[in-house]
């Protein structure tokens, strides 16, 4: 079927072919015959349509087909064609915008020209009509009579008639040429305005009457040309008069705009207002007081002036958009004008003397009244921040330099010891409601951090006012920066830091007064704490939208992980100075003052040697370091109230310090695992007591830690390792648990003072057996020295 469709379309295509090529002289030889029928024609032809049709269809057949299949791809494509145009339109619109804004003082400029070009076409129109009215008189004059007969009385009776008229019209004229002379000398420039447009519209009629003669009509328009000149010139000077004010300024320039010259009436308008701010700020500028209520006085005065301005240009002149952007472009103008004034005479210095609080107030103030005018559609805003927000970026740099500074000079005197503050700090009363300031208590530190904190809370209540600047990520980070400069004071305050050893090795040495006792060194702790947990944190609240009612709900959301990264960075300032803690008093753990190692292979590997079974108690280091956390637990105990978690983390972190040491000493483990002479039972059975004693008490002093447990476990695992790489058991050489456990217990019971077994009977199979007298003297003399 389809090679017979095939034929057939071919056929009809050489038919087709060969019927077009029939010239036109052939296909009209039908028409001429006198035998032509109409209706047979149109039967013939169609029933040959028919025929193609019938040859056709196989052909499309599978076209139609074709098409069903093709209508949904082909309605996704024109979706698709529709959207890319939508983004089309849209970043035309947008390409539309950014070229107004692009080319807005080139707009401004021709808008203006217009309205100049459109006072210059009135001019030339009243010019043109006197030159017409000059020209038809001189046409009148020019007339020769020469009618005859009943013409000439005819015309002398229309004439006698008509010069009755025109005396009459001349007479008028006079008088009202007095009168406007009258008006204008007296200045009644309504009126004056008025008399003008009469004379205008009695030209008019006359030009189209002629009721005025030729050279009437020519006195009459150069009158109201040149008295209209003297108006405009008059109600320009009384425009620029500095006494004119409020209606009078107003009425001035409404007459000057309807002479036709509106683009000059709203320039003098607004100069007016320019010479007025001029003369108001050299007043100010020879009375400069400096503070918050000199600023008060002039930003009012000047954003009222702008805020009249644009009421008097609304009044006038309407919202004609020429107009409209000319008072947008010298309400900038002022606007920057005044914050170049006002940097220059007050901010600048209060900023670069590190006297932020002044010039927080002056901007706050100037911000506070820029802001009433948006209502008016004036964002001046934006001006003012250009301006400000380097100053007081410098303030701020300043202000931050002034609180490191005196932080070190302070900590140069600080004798470490807590206590409150001889006076309330201002800013911790202020940050109390009446209702909860019973329940709030002072902070107990360090003379140096009394005095840090009242720095940082003052700088931040200066900085909380000036929301507008977006300058919180700039002051919290400054904050940082200071309070990261009080801690490195703090760690130099460490006896024999690693980082005091290299300030002192360094240029920038700054001389802090050394932390001595353990009192002392956990005071610093005390301070770093205090301030990075609850009073930094807490003056920092004004900073985040979080805490301003005003702000949406939605950006408050949006800078809770800023808030939370900040506090976190705090938290590692302080990290540093409670591991510098930690590494120091592991080291005079450790190591002897000779520099010989407490913590060593030998005291396990030695007690094999002599076959007698030796007085089983925890090492002499494990004792020190028993003795050292008990100590530091109830020196933060006193110290840490309220925040004894940061005591439960500074005793976990010292411990995690001496077994990490242990577990990360190769000298040690190769000693024990590859030396000469291994480790026997004896060796790992005190091995055992001692990392069993470290669990014991860290566990009933509650800052045993996961990792902690683990590391331990990890070590002793290894010990025994290594026992068992020798052929020797290591589990028939060591006792149960339970006698760890003991052992461990009594120490503590010994080593704490609780507990004396010096008269008591033991069993001998009592694991207190193991301790002998000689073990309990020598405890007792431990402790007392």
């Amino acid at each position: 079927m389809d090679s017979l469709a095939r034929g057939s379309f071919s056929s009809s295509i050489d038919y087709s072919e060969l019927e077009s090529n029939l010239s036109l002289k052939d296909r009209l030889k039908g028409f001429k015959s006198s035998k032509y029928d109409v209706d047979a024609y149109v039967t013939s032809k169609c029933q040959a349509m028919t025929e193609k049709v019938h040859h056709f269809f196989p052909l499309f057949f599978p076209l139609f087909s074709l098409h069903s299949l093709l209508i949904p791809i082909l309605d996704q494509e024109i979706k698709h064609l529709c959207f890319y145009l939508g983004e089309l339109k849209k970043a035309s619109a947008e390409e539309m915008r950014k070229s107004v804004y692009a080319n807005y003082g080139a707009f401004i400029r021709t808008s203006r020209e217009i309205t100049d070009l459109e006072g210059e076409l009135l001019l030339l129109r009243n010019h043109l009509s006197t030159q017409a009215a000059l020209v038809h008189g001189l046409a009148e004059a020019a007339t020769i009579e020469s009618l005859s007969g009943d013409l000439e009385d005819s015309t002398a009776v229309h004439s006698s008639n008509q010069s009755s008229e025109l005396r009459n019209t001349d007479e008028w004229l006079v008088e009202y040429l007095d009168n406007l002379e009258v008006l204008m000398v007296e200045r009644r420039m309504d009126e004056a305005l008025a008399a003008l447009d009469e004379g205008e519209q009695i030209a008019k009629n006359t030009n189209r009457r002629k009721n005025l003669s030729a050279a009437a009509l020519s006195s009459l328009q150069t009158a109201i040309r040149d008295q209209r000149q003297k108006l405009a010139s008059l109600l320009e000077q009384t425009i620029c008069q500095p006494s004119t004010r409020g209606v009078e300024l107003r009425s001035a320039a409404q007459a000057l705009k309807k002479l036709g010259d509106g683009a000059r009436a709203h320039m003098l308008l607004l100069n007016s207002h320019h010479q007025k701010l001029q003369r108001s700020l050299q007043s100010f500028r020879s009375s400069n007081s400096g503070g918050g209520a000199f600023t008060a006085a002039i930003s009012q005065f000047v954003f009222s002036t702008i805020a009249q301005a644009a009421s008097d240009s609304m009044a006038v002149f309407g919202e004609e958009p020429a107009y409209a952007s000319e008072l947008v472009t010298w309400s900038l103008k002022q606007t920057d004008a005044f914050a170049v004034f006002l940097k220059r005479h007050v901010i600048a210095s209060s900023a670069a003397v590190g006297s932020l609080r002044i010039a927080a107030e002056c901007v706050q103030i100037c911000m506070g009244h820029c802001s009433l005018l948006q209502a008016r559609g004036l964002a001046l805003s934006p001006v003012l921040f250009r301006h400000f927000r380097p100053l007081v970026e410098n303030g701020i740099t300043a202000n931050l330099r002034r609180i490191e500074q005196t932080s070190a000079a302070l900590a140069a005197a600080d004798d470490w010891l807590l206590a409150y503050s001889p006076v309330a700090s201002r800013l911790f009363l202020m940050s109390a409601s009446a209702s909860s300031l019973g329940s709030l208590s002072q902070p107990k530190l360090s003379s140096s951090a009394h005095r840090f904190n009242t720095m940082v809370q003052e700088f931040l209540e200066d900085m909380g006012s000036l929301e507008s600047l977006q300058l919180d990520a700039l002051t919290l980070e400054g904050v940082l920066q200071v309070f990261n400069s009080y801690i490195n004071l703090l760690i130099t305050a460490l006896p024999s830091s690693v980082e005091n050893e290299m300030n002192l090795e360094g240029s920038a040495t700054k001389i802090v007064r050394l932390a001595e006792t353990e009192s002392q060194q956990i005071a610093l702790l005390a301070n770093a704490s205090l301030l990075a947990d609850e009073l930094i944190p807490r003056a920092a609240t004004k900073l985040f939208p979080a805490n301003r009612s005003e702000t949406p709900r939605k950006s408050s959301s949006s800078r809770v992980p800023e808030q939370r990264e900040w506090k976190r960075r705090l938290q590692r300032s302080v990290d540093r100075l409670r591991d510098s803690f930690c590494r120091q008093h592991a080291l005079e753990l450790i190591f002897t003052e000779e520099g010989d190692t407490r913590l060593n292979a030998q005291m396990y590997l030695s007690m094999d040697g002599n076959g007698e079974e030796p007085e089983w108690f925890p090492s002499q280091i494990f004792q020190a370091l028993f003795e050292k956390l008990t100590r530091i637990a109830s020196i933060a105990t006193d110290m840490f109230v309220g925040r004894e978690r940061f005591a439960t983390v500074l005793l976990m972190r010292l411990t995690e310090t001496v077994i990490l040491w242990l577990s990360e000493d190769q000298a040690f483990w190769e000693e024990v695992e590859e030396g000469p002479r291994p480790i026997g039972p004896f060796g790992l059975q005190q091995f055992y007591l001692d990392m069993e004693f470290v669990i014991l008490f860290a566990s009933q002093g509650r800052y045993l830690s996961r990792n902690l447990h683990q590391v331990i476990k990890n070590i002793i695992a290894r010990a025994i390792e290594s026992l068992a790489s020798t052929g020797t058991d290591p589990y028939s050489a060591l006792p149960e648990d339970d006698w760890f456990a003991e052992v461990a217990q009594i120490a503590i019971k010994m080593l704490s003072g609780k507990a004396n077994f010096s008269n008591v009977d033991r069993d001998p199979t009592s694991p207190t057996a193991s301790v002998s007298a000689k073990s309990i003297s020598s405890v007792h003399s431990h402790g007392s020295n």
